[in-house]
């Protein structure tokens, strides 16, 4: 997944996955302000379901980190998805 120019600097890796551009959570405020419709969302699940293993993989397990099940919301934030949902994804993702 490309990110639109204007979000080109909003990336992020481990093992922090903090934001390049703003040192906020990745994903940042830039990347949840986007206006969702079903494409954009088709598009991030594609791209954000790829940084779901190694962020668990990554922040799991830190001092006051989140849990897996708090990672899946976080990087998938534009699904609506109840805690049961989050905690079988990141089952699925560990």
């Amino acid at each position: 997944m490309r990110p639109a120019p204007a979000l080109e600097r909003h990336c992020a890796a481990g093992p922090t996955w903090r934001c390049e551009a703003d040192g906020e959570p990745f994903p940042c405020a830039a990347w949840r302000s986007l206006p969702l419709d079903d494409h954009l969302r088709g598009a991030l699940l594609a791209g954000f379901t790829l940084f779901l293993r190694p962020a668990i993989r990554d922040l799991r397990g830190r001092p006051e980190g989140p849990t897996p099940p708090q990672i899946v919301r976080r990087f998938l934030w534009f699904l609506p998805m109840t805690d049961e949902e989050a905690r079988a994804t990141a089952l699925r993702y560990r």
